[in-house]
């Protein structure tokens, strides 16, 4: 009796434990579909257009179609691997399970590029916008606050995270539909094109697949959303929540990004009428509808860019809470809160690092992010390949040879084209912060003569 009592005394506390060291169910499909448009930011496509448009040769919406047919095909892979490994930490998680430790370190390393870089490109839009609305203000002021909110919402409730962005997406959404009615009136009238069906947004005469090519990789940046709602797995209500949500994310995504870019290149065939080519989307406003739509353009972009913040900061989150866990970071940064069930830790780091918004330049940074982003899309369609076709053996139909092997291949070679095209900045950038992965990841297993970090229980008969 006393050997029994002890044994549920024993259990009680270990469910205790897990409870209190585990992130919180409550997300459905449209909350994580949310994150991820939230995540992607729809109205990115006006803050990069000049950009895009000048490496593009005017084909922007070109750009984005060859974006969206590579991220089909890596969603799909997505989907595969998240429901064999319902585990946070996305690419780092899959390439680790399917491929070894050291590997898969260097990809979550990688990630962590991009997933840290992101937020704090939200906070430099965030600057921008208000730096537009109110010239005589300090850069730094709107920097501290933006992210003072984001972490905060962040640290109380992943729930209402979700459901914030939720509300912000939508008036984003709604925000770019009136951009396209007001852009069909102008088109109506004479502006730009001066129709509403025209081949020249798609390709012109000036077009090289070079650079289309090098724009996709730039237009990448904007899809990264739907890899990052991996990273809320652990806090999905079921196992086929993420992967629909995945589906849904960039399908959605896609069109908004590829309708939205058809309209402002048809309407700004020549970019000679930009003074900020780094971020279009307060001139775009103005030429389109005025200082009254400039202003009401400008508000929707700034809770896009909220609901990107807060979607992003939370995925660098859990990214950095899986790595600790593993401890192959600092075993602090898996501690969650007891009341809210958050990794607190990882959401102030997320937050610290955000506040170096306060220097750097868009175009730069949105490169960078790329590099790192681009790699884990390669690595996560080769995981596919490494889990079902090498250790699974599922390549004796032709069916599981489409599933299995001819579409993930084709996924890792289409991210491969984009990560050829990078520019050079994002190469030099990338290789310096591989490096230094390099050299941490030697020192945290002395040379390789000690595993990497700590193994979970679900992947110990992996071992």
């Amino acid at each position: 009796m006393a050997q029994e009592s002890s044994l549920k005394r024993s259990i009680a506390v270990e469910t205790k434990i897990v409870q209190e060291t585990s992130l919180k169910r409550s997300l459905g499909v449209w909350g994580i579909v949310a994150l991820g448009l939230g995540y992607m930011t729809p109205t990115v496509v006006f803050d990069t257009f000049g950009i895009v448009s000048r490496i593009s040769n005017g084909v922007v919406p070109l750009a984005y179609l060859v974006g969206l047919v590579v991220m089909l095909f890596t969603a799909i892979s997505y989907g595969k691997m998240v429901r064999v490994f319902p585990d946070a930490g996305s690419a780092y998680t899959y390439t680790r399970r399917t491929m070894g430790e050291h590997l898969g370190f260097i990809v979550g390393w990688a990630s962590l590029l991009d997933y840290l870089l992101l937020p704090m490109v939200n906070a430099l839009i965030a600057r921008i916008y208000m730096v537009a609305l109110f010239p005589d203000s300090q850069p730094w002021l709107w920097v501290l606050i933006y992210v003072t909110l984001v972490t905060a919402v962040n640290i109380y409730s992943m729930r209402t995270t979700s459901g914030l962005n939720l509300i912000l997406v939508v008036f984003t959404i709604s925000l770019v539909i009136i951009f396209i009615i007001m852009a069909s009136i102008q088109l109506y009238n004479g502006m730009g094109e001066g129709t509403l069906f025209t081949i020249n947004p798609l390709w012109n005469q000036d077009v090289e697949m070079v650079g289309v090519f090098t724009a996709a990789t730039v237009v990448a940046f904007s899809f990264i959303g739907f890899d990052a709602i991996t990273m809320y797995t652990e806090e999905a209500k079921d196992e086929d929540t993420v992967p629909r949500a995945i589906i849904l994310t960039v399908a959605l995504g896609g069109l908004i990004f590829f309708v939205a870019a058809y309209f402002a290149q048809s309407l700004f065939p020549d970019l000679g009428v930009f003074n900020l080519l780094d971020d279009t989307l307060p001139e775009i406003g103005l030429y389109v509808g005025g200082q009254m739509f400039q202003l009401l353009f400008i508000a929707g972009a700034l809770a896009a860019t909220i609901a990107s913040g807060l979607a992003s900061h939370a995925s660098v989150a859990r990214l950095l809470f899986v790595m600790g866990r593993n401890e192959v970071l600092p075993k602090s940064f898996s501690y969650v809160h007891p009341k809210f069930r958050t990794p607190v830790v990882t959401v102030v780091l997320a937050g610290l690092v955000s506040l170096l918004a306060i220097g750097p330049d868009l175009e730069l940074i949105a490169s960078v992010i790329n590099f790192g982003a681009l790699i884990a899309f390669t690595f996560v369609n080769i995981s596919v390949i490494a889990y079902f076709v090498v250790q699974k053996k599922r390549y004796k139909t032709g069916k599981d040879i489409f599933k299995y092997l001819v579409m993930p291949a084709l996924g890792a070679i289409f991210t491969g084209i984009l990560w050829y095209h990078l520019q050079a900045e994002s190469f030099i950038g990338g290789l310096v912060w591989i490096l230094i992965g390099v050299i941490y990841m030697l020192f945290l297993t002395k040379g390789f003569k000690k595993r990497l970090g700590a193994y979970e229980e679900s992947e110990m008969d992996e071992i």
